[in-house]
């Protein structure tokens, strides 16, 4: 009996566990079952071997727009018990946002998550944790109209995160910049911020001709805020070009800017007034595309910049006419359109905006009178022939002038050569010729070489170069001056003037001395002027510059021509230093030549209007003693019998 009893009430228990087991899970749990665990911040757990944390803020919760309304198993519907030994199944949105999440699917975000992207945005990522989400109404709420550039900031404004996915991070600096950007940033409730433009949850690429940000509707997405505006821009020429499919019409965004939209009253803005015609219009009417494709008179853009409407706002006038002056802004139709501000009965009102008192028979005057259409009106005609008339005024008034100075220059010049005898050797011929040499492939060098650097410059149209033609004389003059440096070494060592003349080219430590002593006395400090040998400092130190830049000039220009041969050899950044050598060393010599030599050949009051020595290796014996009165073993060859002295003066 004792037995009985005691089987009887163990299984009196059992049933009761199963009875109020079954009862517990036919229940539905409540959030303090719930948090009796969540709410423990220590509470974590590992999923896939990653550990987690489980802890839940009750009183955020609470206060979310969740938990005013659901319980935690009206999401977590996979928690029928506690404690729960298997893993809940991950939440869906879609339960209860079935819209929200077939508009999230079709995105981009959605879209790099399917292909497994990891950084995609999800849910959470926008709107935050799940169990602190706010009302979009609410100041707190990540996706509060003012919060929304920072929400979206922290994906977007990482540089190398964007990177990975083929983007850049700058939008996010230029949209803070903007005038969106700021007047958001001040609380302007009416703001673009980025859900504005590209919509919240179906982001599309503006590749997709559904995106609000694809060309074709721009114009749509931005007349959600300015409707007016855009109402007029699309009826205007552009507008009801981009309606017709052409994708080359300009939009909002062409004009404006995309993220770092500007206002037109800051200075600079593409849109400010003093930069409209040549950042905004410049960009497709200066080009030949429009001209060939859609009938647009080509040089529009050329002959407002010479006209003075053009020529006042290049040089900073903030009320001259520019084009949206004449052709409005957001309103341009053809001058066929009676509607348009160019339509010829409108022209009187257009003009008289400036010109006060302006007449119809006033705006009837051409104002581009270069538009390449050969105009047949009276004025255009009578404009073409002063033109021609004139430019064979200046060129053969000028061109006269010119001429007739330089047959007085030349003839005064020789006689005064001729009056400084008697006349010793300076450069033999042998040294004249290789000067020669040197002086045309060093301007041959410098004009081709910053005809590259300077493709707008008057040295890109030198003899209507082409970028090939450019290329060949430029290394054909660079092999010249290597060839002609080769040439003077063996000239140094295998002749005997070549020795002479590298011996006395020898800097020594005199020449610091001399050069100070030269300072000295033209600045008046000194009584007595320096005595030179052969070679005084300067031209010791011209020449030795000039061995140092032919070399690094030959060099670097090998290693450009041949670069990649040198990249493979050691590493392609070496071109980019001989590049970047090879364009300062240029500067440096060109710079050199002008202010340094040209003053010792021409501009010296000492041998004004030329030193002759360049040409026919002569100096006169007198200016020599003068300058060079160290070199005792010149002197004595040039005070040498009458005859052998004749002999050397030209012409003799």
């Amino acid at each position: 009996m004792k037995s009985a009893s005691r089987f009887f009430t163990q299984a009196l228990a059992v049933s009761l566990l199963v009875c109020a087991a079954a009862a517990n899970a036919q229940r539905k749990l409540k959030d303090k079952d719930c948090l009796a665990c969540h709410s423990n911040p220590s509470a974590t757990t590992v999923i896939h071997g990653k550990t987690t944390s489980l802890y839940v803020n009750g009183n955020k919760f609470r206060h979310s727009i969740h938990g005013a309304m659901f319980s935690c198993v009206d999401c977590h519907k996979d928690v029928t018990s506690l404690p729960h030994e298997t893993l809940p199944r991950r939440v869906s949105c879609a339960g209860c946002h079935a819209n929200a999440q077939a508009a999230y699917a079709l995105g981009v975000h959605a879209r790099d998550g399917k292909y497994g992207r990891h950084a995609a945005a999800t849910c959470q990522d926008c709107h935050g944790n799940a169990h602190q989400i706010l009302a979009a109404s609410d100041p707190q709420s990540a996706v509060f109209h003012d919060n929304i550039p920072a929400t979206c900031g922290k994906c977007h404004g990482q540089k190398f995160l964007m990177e990975s996915y083929g983007l850049s991070s700058e939008p996010v600096i230029s949209y803070q910049q903007s005038v969106h950007g700021r007047a958001a940033a001040n609380g302007f409730a009416k703001a673009a911020v980025c859900t504005d433009c590209h919509g919240g949850h179906k982001i599309l690429p503006p590749s997709n001709p559904r995106s609000p940000i694809s060309k074709v509707n721009v114009a749509a997405t931005c007349g959600k805020c300015h409707t007016a505006i855009e109402k007029t821009f699309m009826q205007s020429s552009h507008g009801q070009a981009l309606a017709h499919g052409n994708q080359l019409a300009p939009t909002c965004t062409d004009c404006h800017g995309i993220h770092s939209i500007a206002s037109p009253t800051s200075p600079n803005a593409p849109t400010a007034g003093q930069n409209l015609s040549r950042d905004i219009c410049a960009r497709c009417h200066a080009g030949v595309r429009l001209s060939q494709e859609f009938g647009v008179p080509g040089n529009r853009v050329a002959s407002y910049f010479q006209s003075y409407h053009g020529l006042a706002v290049e040089g900073g006038s903030l009320v001259a006419a520019n084009c949206s002056s004449c052709h409005g802004v957001h309103n341009i139709l053809p001058s066929s359109d009676p509607r348009s501000t160019i339509y010829p009965a409108n022209l009187a009102t257009t003009c008289g905006k400036c010109h006060k008192g302006a007449t119809q028979k006033f705006a009837l005057t051409a104002v581009h009178l270069q538009d390449g259409n050969n105009s047949r009106d009276a004025g255009s005609i009578a404009v073409r022939w002063v033109r021609i008339i004139y430019l064979f005024l200046i060129f053969g008034i000028i061109g006269g002038m010119f001429l007739h100075n330089a047959i007085i220059w030349r003839s005064k010049t020789v006689a005064l050569h001729r009056m400084q005898n008697p006349r010793m050797t300076r450069m033999t011929a042998n040294q004249r010729w290789q000067h020669l040499v040197l002086l045309v492939t060093f301007i041959v060098l410098v004009i081709t070489g910053f005809a590259l650097k300077f493709p707008n410059s008057w040295f890109a149209h030198t003899f209507g170069m082409g970028e090939k033609l450019r290329s060949f004389i430029h290394r054909t003059a660079g092999v010249v001056l290597i060839g002609m440096g080769i040439y003077h070494l063996c000239y140094l060592a295998a002749l005997k003037e070549g020795r002479r003349l590298i011996r006395d080219l020898t800097p020594r430590p005199n020449d610091a001395f001399d050069a100070w002593k030269t300072m000295l006395y033209y600045l008046g400090l000194r009584s007595e002027k320096p005595h030179f040998g052969r070679f005084s400092y300067a031209e010791k130190t011209e020449y030795w510059a000039l061995v140092w830049g032919t070399a690094l000039m030959g060099l670097t220009g090998i290693m450009i021509w041949a670069k990649v041969w040198v990249g493979d050899l050691l590493a392609r950044w070496w071109v980019d230093i001989a590049t970047a050598i090879h364009f300062y060393e240029a500067i440096l010599a060109t710079l050199a030549i002008v202010v340094w030599h040209l003053y010792q050949v021409f501009f010296d009051p000492d041998i004004y209007p030329m030193n002759w020595t360049w040409l026919d290796g002569t100096m006169s014996v007198e200016r020599y003693k003068n300058e060079h009165a160290l070199d005792r073993e010149t002197l004595a060859e040039a005070s040498g019998p009458p005859d052998s002295a004749a002999a050397e003066q030209p012409g003799k």
